[in-house]
């Protein structure tokens, strides 16, 4: 009861300034600074000036006034030199540790920004200390002072007199200037661990005779962010919340967190799919004060922590997470493939931004859950496109109202076989198609139907898909499953259709090959096949003379023109199939691309000085001149689109490359 009586009196000092450090051996989590400090002080490489930076409630200001003790640190007939070891109060410490003594002065450079404040420290600083062994001026928010107050201080920064020393406190280092900087020994004051952070406050609730759970202690850790200042102020907060006894369940109310183990349980719904009981889990937990934001948090930091276990054997021993966390963590590391940790965590990362700045968080949480059920199992571009070459790709069907996805996330795709065959069997009236593996010489279903060349199918008799009975028209499955990959493998696969024909049609064409008529053609080979050094080349050194079907004739203006004459032929025939000769020229031939389309924007430029409506705008506005023109369609487009012959019954018919893609693509 005395104790109470006297705490009322004096009044009551939060745990942070109750328990503030006022020895180095006090401080949690700076073992290289006092390191550091340590050997200085033994040696007497003491600098003139410090600078601690970090992130707040870290200890900077702490750690300025401990080290002012350390540098005036005296016992009489004992101690007379600067030391870190410092078992009792020596005769400046008391005053040192409560900001009053007159040698140590503290200046905060928010509120004292000027010139003005600068000089006065100049001037003061002249005089020898009035007791301490060093006048040490404290200057928190160092990066707040003006360009002016930097450059009045710089002086006196490198050269100060030997009895004045400066310590600097900072949470934004790059604003000072690095003129400041190097004048300093600097000591960047780190994160506390969230382990040692909640021994720290289990100490501190000892001393206070408070019974906290372990659970409360790993939330409130894990919310003060490393920051000593944040975790003892939210201690604070809980020990009044809980009435002396702090519990993981008043904890997570007084927060505003979400249950760690159903964040586990919510985490486990997504990877199974079963979207109806994700959803309930997550309005659940904001129906007892969960916002939703920190339950995505939550579940990215459990992704992270499946992640860690599944690649890092030892993250098990990660004291911020919960035992039931890492239990339930380990067995999800051996199901899931990192492919589908990696995917989830890009979604949460983005689905968070989304939730913080949605005017209905609920509503947009609830969305980014459904995204993830649903892409938990889809492949990747790349596997995408290998099963589609394999025939081995089917999408998950729905199972019920609300369900994801139907097989486990890192479940392999089944192949099509046995009693499911009948899924990938044509609608009626549609002729079996042949085999389904291009080296077999069958082509993807999509091209065979989308196409419609030579199948004698009319589209219009075909039946609608009925979707509820679980059958569908191959030729839109394996449109939707194109749509998974990247319109380069998009493009790759059409080619691959158009290039083997399925065995089971009539009329089968030959290999297409491209006819080469014109040298634009070639360039555009090389473009087509990604050739960047010979598309160059031929674009802007080669000057054509004559093209023929397997012989060209040009004027190349290059020194290696062997090499050149020896590569285009054997890439020709690479790319044709035919036997092609070159012949190099050193007369004749017409101009370079890159010097058609210089004339032709040459020409350009002067039609459009030349308009009617040009010359209109230059005299109701005087003095302006056309500074750019764009043409609608590119010159590539126009000239550089080589003819590849497909014939069909009647051997006319003949498409370029871009209009044989475009064809396939928009009729897939």
């Amino acid at each position: 009861m005395d104790d109470q009586e006297h705490q009322s009196a004096e009044g009551y000092r939060v745990l942070a300034r109750k328990y503030r450090p006022a020895s180095f051996d006090d401080l949690i989590g700076q073992g290289p600074m006092v390191r550091t400090l340590t050997n200085a002080f033994k040696t007497g490489r003491i600098a003139q000036a410090y600078m601690l930076t970090g992130v707040r409630g870290v200890g900077k200001t702490t750690t300025a006034r401990i080290l002012a003790r350390a540098l005036n640190y005296e016992i009489p007939g004992e101690i007379s030199s600067p030391t870190i070891d410092m078992p009792r109060l020596g005769t400046h410490c008391q005053a040192i540790m409560e900001g009053r003594h007159v040698d140590i002065m503290e200046m905060d450079a928010a509120s004292h920004t000027s010139i003005n404040d600068i000089r006065e420290i100049i001037e003061a600083a002249r005089y020898k200390p009035v007791s301490a062994r060093y006048k040490v001026y404290i200057i928190d928010e160092v990066h707040m002072l003006s360009t002016a107050a930097f450059n009045g201080l710089l002086k006196t920064l490198e050269e100060p007199p030997e009895h004045v020393k400066f310590i600097f406190a900072t949470t934004e280092i790059r604003k000072v200037p690095v003129t400041v900087l190097s004048r300093c020994q600097r000591f960047d004051l780190r994160r506390i661990d969230a382990g040692e952070m909640a021994a720290y406050m289990q100490s501190m609730c000892d001393k206070e005779q408070v019974e906290i759970e372990e659970d409360a202690l790993q939330m409130i850790a894990r919310a003060g962010e490393g920051s000593v200042r944040d975790s003892l102020s939210l201690l604070d907060q809980a020990i009044s919340h809980g009435a002396g006894k702090i519990t993981a369940e008043t904890t997570r109310q007084m927060l505003g967190l979400a249950d760690r183990a159903r964040i586990i349980d919510l985490f486990e719904a997504l990877m199974k799919g079963d979207i109806a009981k994700a959803l309930e889990e997550l309005k659940s937990q904001y129906d007892i004060g969960a916002e939703p934001a920190v339950v995505l948090s939550d579940l990215a930091d459990f992704v992270h922590l499946v992640t860690r276990l599944k690649l890092t054997p030892d993250a098990s021993s990660e004291a911020a997470a919960t035992e039931a966390e890492k239990t339930r963590g380990r067995d999800f590391s051996t199901h899931l493939s990192v492919r589908v940790l990696s995917r989830a965590w890009q979604m949460l990362l983005k689905g968070l931004a989304e939730v913080q700045s949605s005017p209905r968080p609920l509503a947009s949480a609830e969305m980014v859950l459904v995204r993830m059920a649903y892409v938990a199992d889809l492949p990747s571009p790349d596997e995408a496109l290998r099963m589609l070459a394999n025939r081995d790709f089917r999408p998950p069907m729905p199972t019920g109202a609300g369900s994801g996805p139907s097989t486990p996330p890192d479940a392999t795709l089944p192949a099509h076989s046995g009693p499911q065959d009948q899924q990938d069997m044509p609608p009626q009236g549609m002729p079996h198609q042949g085999p389904s593996d291009p080296s077999q010489g069958g082509g993807p279903t999509a091209m065979q139907a989308g196409s419609g060349m030579n199948s004698g199918v009319n589209p219009a008799n075909q039946p609608t898909p009925d979707l509820q009975r679980g059958h569908a028209d191959p030729a839109q499955t394996e449109k939707a499953n194109l749509r998974l990959v990247s319109s380069q493998s998009e493009m790759q696969v059409a080619r691959q259709a158009r290039a083997n024909p399925p065995s089971g049609h009539e009329n089968t064409a030959s290999p297409v090959k491209p006819v080469i008529t014109r040298f634009e053609q070639i360039i555009a080979l090389a473009k087509s096949h990604r050739d960047i050094a010979l598309q160059f080349t031929l674009e802007s050194a080669v000057r054509p003379v004559s093209v023929e079907p397997g012989r060209v004739v040009v004027a190349y203006d290059g020194a290696d023109g062997e090499a050149f004459q020896t590569k285009l032929s054997r890439k020709l025939s690479e790319w044709t199939g035919e036997r092609w000769l070159v012949d190099l020229t050193r007369e004749g031939g017409g101009a370079t691309l890159f010097e058609r389309k210089e004339e032709r924007e040459k020409q350009a430029r002067e039609e459009a000085d030349n308009h009617p409506l040009v010359e209109a705008v230059r005299k109701a506005f005087p003095g302006s001149k056309v500074v750019d023109v764009r043409i609608n369609r590119d010159f590539e487009e126009e000239f550089l689109a080589p003819v590849i012959e497909d014939p069909d019954e009647d051997g006319d018919m003949s498409l370029t490359i871009d209009d044989a893609d475009e064809f396939g693509l928009d009729n897939l």
